[in-house]
């Protein structure tokens, strides 16, 4: 089975926007020379070095929000640590040295280098650090309204830990709110009708969450899809978590969000501590979880779930309020599977993706549980994540081991052995792609991520100019080149190590978030 596995602004030979310059480490207080990444210009005189220094603040799990620097030196072992960097301004300014441009797979950092990120192609950006490393996590719908423009912003997510020991594992409900603008030079003028509220970049960030305790590891986590209307408090929200164990568990976390937006809001945690349904038919732990945004025809939502043995279970929740788990598993797959997608327009069919290498359709009418259509060779090895069009959806996106993100046309699948090509491929990252996903309501963009410590962002509506080649030219500031870059790719993302996941935000547009080995991103790009 695969191993599951921050955005640097590309440019064209103007070299404008690139995101994250190599900054040497200072020693003894003074200032090393920084690698330029934005060509020949030189640095403001009266502006001092960036550095993005963000303390946070927490809540101590009785409602109140605390510093976080008191807080954590008494945290109990089921709290969450928290290290969000604030932007300062170092005391002396430095002057920029002329100096190359920062891309992955070119360039080799020295040991007194590090990435900086250029907030200057940032809308949005904040880190933040947790206890123990989530490696999956999904947004959650709020009352906030629909595309948000506004700042400070305000998203909930529900994630899932990796801790040391099974019993210290815990499902996370976390509010993040005063999530800021990003600190602009002076210089910058901004053309948005944004209030001076606005802009103001020098509070804290803030993070309150709630927990279940969960025994086991925490492999993947979904949210529910909920309608676009605002949700009632009394009406449920379901998570569903895979964990090591084999086990899925659907929750009811409303109550948990409630006390997170309400004050004085209190509830059951004997109640919401337990999982409201239990999936008990796989023999082995796995990754592949997908919830059905409508079940058709007055029915409830729809769970499926794969595993690491290539069966795929189907989970329905009745008319009657009664969840079941239909006893035969749809079994086509001769390998772990590793990503699950329903279709955005019908009903009963969803798509598959394994470690066998291939892409596969199924229809739940079919008897026999066997997949309708399929991609048998659809990557050169584990078809590791897909993601499935909303807006264009005959559009299905993948990402493989190998490291190639691959672009399908299912009006083009025929049958169950097709040897249908991909529409198109990019061979950008180096390492296994670890997330793919379309833009929510943006038809040609999509995001990914790569064990390659990148997410990339990309538009496949970006126009070859017909006397050029398919890629970008990036020149140093002396104009020797770099590297070709497709010409869909707009924006790589750094300084996370070991991406697990991203997902666009429903609500806020082209808010990304992701998480790592060492926490979570929440950021908005100048790009989309």
């Amino acid at each position: 089975m695969a191993t599951k596995r921050s955005l640097t602004q590309l440019e064209t030979a103007n070299n404008e926007g690139q995101a994250f310059s190599k900054a040497a480490v200072l020693e003894k207080g003074k200032a090393a020379p920084r690698r330029s990444i934005g060509g020949p210009s030189e640095l403001d005189p009266e502006m001092g070095e960036f550095e993005d220094e963000w303390e946070d603040e927490i809540d101590d799990g009785e409602g109140v929000v605390v510093d976080a620097k008191e807080h954590l030196e008494g945290l109990e072992d089921d709290a969450m640590d928290i290290d969000v960097h604030r932007a300062i301004e170092d005391e002396d300014p430095i002057q920029q040295t002329e100096g190359d441009i920062y891309l992955p797979g070119t360039h080799t950092l020295a040991k007194d280098e590090v990435l900086e990120a250029d907030q200057s192609v940032y809308e949005m950006l904040h880190h933040m650090n947790v206890n123990w490393p989530c490696l999956s996590f999904d947004f959650l719908r709020d009352s906030l309204g629909d595309e948000r423009r506004r700042y400070p912003a305000t998203t909930y997510v529900v994630s899932g830990t990796q801790a040391d020991v099974a019993k210290n594992n815990e499902v996370l409900v976390m509010k993040m709110s005063q999530l800021h603008k990003t600190q602009r030079d002076n210089n910058d003028s901004d053309s948005d009708d944004d209030s001076d509220s606005d802009s103001v970049v020098d509070d804290d960030a803030v993070l309150e969450y709630r927990s279940i305790p969960h025994m086991g590891g925490i492999n993947r986590v979904r949210a529910q899809p909920l309608p676009s209307l605002p949700p009632s408090p009394s009406q449920p929200y379901y998570t569903a978590v895979f964990s090591e164990t084999s086990k899925v568990n659907i929750y009811d976390i409303r109550p948990l969000i409630e006390s997170l937006s309400t004050p004085g809001y209190q509830f059951d945690k004997s109640r919401t501590n337990k999982p409201v349904f239990s999936v008990s038919s796989h023999r082995t732990e796995g990754f592949a979880l997908d919830w059905s945004s409508s079940g058709g025809t007055g029915a409830g939502p729809r769970l499926l779930s794969g595993d690491g043995d290539g069966k795929i279970y189907l989970t329905n929740l009745a008319s009657n309020g009664h969840w079941t788990t239909q006893p035969q598993a749809f079994t086509s797959h001769t390998s772990s599977v590793e990503d699950l997608q329903w279709s955005p327009t019908e009903s009963t069919v969803f798509a598959s993706c394994s470690a066998d290498k291939s892409i596969r359709i199924w229809d739940v009418r079919v008897k026999g549980r066997k997949n309708a259509a399929g991609m048998l060779k659809a990557h050169e090895s584990d078809v590791n994540v897909i993601s499935w069009n909303k807006g264009t959806t005959y559009l299905l996106l993948s990402g493989g081991d190998e490291g190639n993100i691959k672009v399908w046309d299912l009006r083009n699948v025929k049958g169950t052995t097709s040897s249908t090509s991909a529409v198109a491929t990019f061979t950008w990252h180096k390492s296994p792609v670890t997330s793919v996903e379309w833009h929510p309501t943006e038809d040609s963009i999509f995001a990914a991520s790569g064990a390659d410590d990148q997410l990339t962002l990309w538009d496949l509506s970006v126009e070859i100019d017909e006397d050029e080649a398919g890629a970008k030219e990036i020149l140093t500031a002396s104009g020797e080149k770099l590297k070709d870059v497709p010409q869909q790719l707009l924006f790589v993302h750094q300084g996370q190590k070991d991406v697990k996941e991203l997902h666009w935000h429903p609500q806020i547009p082209g808010l990304v978030g992701s998480t790592a080995l060492d926490g979570f991103n929440v950021f908005k790009t100048i790009s989309v």
